[in-house]
């Protein structure tokens, strides 16, 4: 099965350099994923391709029209369907955290879209009836929905069977399995004072898993306490 990605974005140029790069890059030659970039500007109906407006109540700040999303979401569908197969996903600071299980869900789907909106805000009748969820990458502010519509799409695909050559590498990252990951070194074992820990060179694989799964947790207890309260960890 080929996942296809759906962007609606004012920047498809955005994505172009990264998605032909890597990862990304190599799911899509391979045939794992197709990425469909959308020009939201190409669903506004007047000369100066209006996406914003002034918001209703007053305040600061434009905020995205409805109707092009919609136009752009409905281009999408499937012959005699209104929206396309899969999650709609804005990209909102309002949005609940986007963790590891949500690239995992999302790279099992046929298809997924996303909606990068910018300026200050996105009518909020897009995420009430049009997007199937509000997603965030965090506790900040960045410049528009393409950072981390990038960074799930990433996430999401690398996970796709084949896109990693070693899947084991993969298995071993932070957050795979609930907790960080343990810390990593290679040559040389000595470098300006500072030593590899001896067991990673005693070539007893058994010691070393072991230290790896200790790290692993302490690491975790220390700066991501609230992993540890995972279910699968109970």
């Amino acid at each position: 099965m080929t996942l296809r990605i759906n962007v609606v974005t004012l920047f498809p140029d955005f994505f172009r350099g990264p998605l032909g790069l890597s990862i990304p890059a190599r799911a899509a030659a391979a045939g794992l994923v197709t990425y469909n970039l959308v020009q939201l500007r190409d669903f506004t109906h007047d000369r100066h391709q209006t996406v914003d407006d002034l918001p209703y109540g007053g305040g600061a700040g434009m905020v995205m029209k409805p109707e092009p999303f919609w136009e752009a979401v409905e281009s999408l569908a499937p012959a005699g369907a209104d929206r396309p197969r899969g999650p709609i996903l804005l990209m909102s600071a309002r949005g609940r955290r986007f963790v590891h299980d949500d690239a995992v869900r999302l790279s099992l789907q046929e298809e997924v879209t996303f909606l990068c909106g910018h300026y200050k805000d996105v009518d909020h009748r897009v995420a009430d009836h049009l997007a199937t969820e509000e997603l965030s990458l965090g506790d900040f502010i960045v410049s528009g929905g393409e950072i981390p519509a990038l960074a799930m799409l990433d996430a999401t695909v690398r996970l796709l069977p084949g896109a990693i050559s070693d899947h084991e590498s993969a298995s071993t990252d932070s957050h795979y399995d609930g907790t960080l990951s343990a810390p990593s070194y290679t040559r040389p074992a000595e470098h300006r004072g500072h030593r590899v820990p001896e067991i990673l060179l005693s070539g007893d694989h058994a010691r070393i898993a072991a230290w790896r799964r200790e790290q692993a947790e302490r690491l975790t207890r220390e700066r991501r306490p609230e992993l540890m309260e995972h279910p699968d960890h109970e």
